[in-house]
């Protein structure tokens, strides 16, 4: 079985750390990138912004080997278990993209990662 691209030509992927079962990440898979994905052993995202494949980590060297692919019971939501090398999946250097808590008495936003990398060192900014 595989994810149903004919619902949407991208569907949601969650990326999750294997061990932790720490969220690291949502991002998008069209058939190219989960055909990918299955037979290189490493995520491969689609990115809107840039109209291509995303091999995650190809500047970072950051990158997500998958131990573990689930579909959910529609086929259209992927769950990637996956070994994070490098501690930070964020392009903004933290371990998680989920980074910033609300905290919903007040609506504020506090910082609940610690920043992994710089992202202006690793990617050249």
């Amino acid at each position: 079985m595989k994810p149903d691209f004919t619902k949407s030509e991208l569907i949601p992927a969650i990326a999750q750390d294997h061990e932790s079962g720490d969220v690291l990440m949502l991002a998008y898979m069209n058939e190219e990138a989960w055909n990918e994905t299955l037979t290189s052993g490493r995520a491969v995202y689609y990115s809107s912004s840039r109209q291509k494949l995303w091999r995650k980590g190809e500047e970072s060297g950051h990158v997500q080997h998958v131990k573990g692919m689930f579909l959910d019971c529609d086929a259209d939501t992927i769950l990637i278990k996956v070994e994070q090398v490098g501690g930070a999946a964020c392009h903004a250097g933290y371990r998680s993209c989920l980074f910033r808590q609300i905290l919903p008495e007040t609506g504020e936003v506090v910082i609940v990662g610690d920043r992994v990398f710089d992202p202006d060192r690793v990617y050249g900014k």
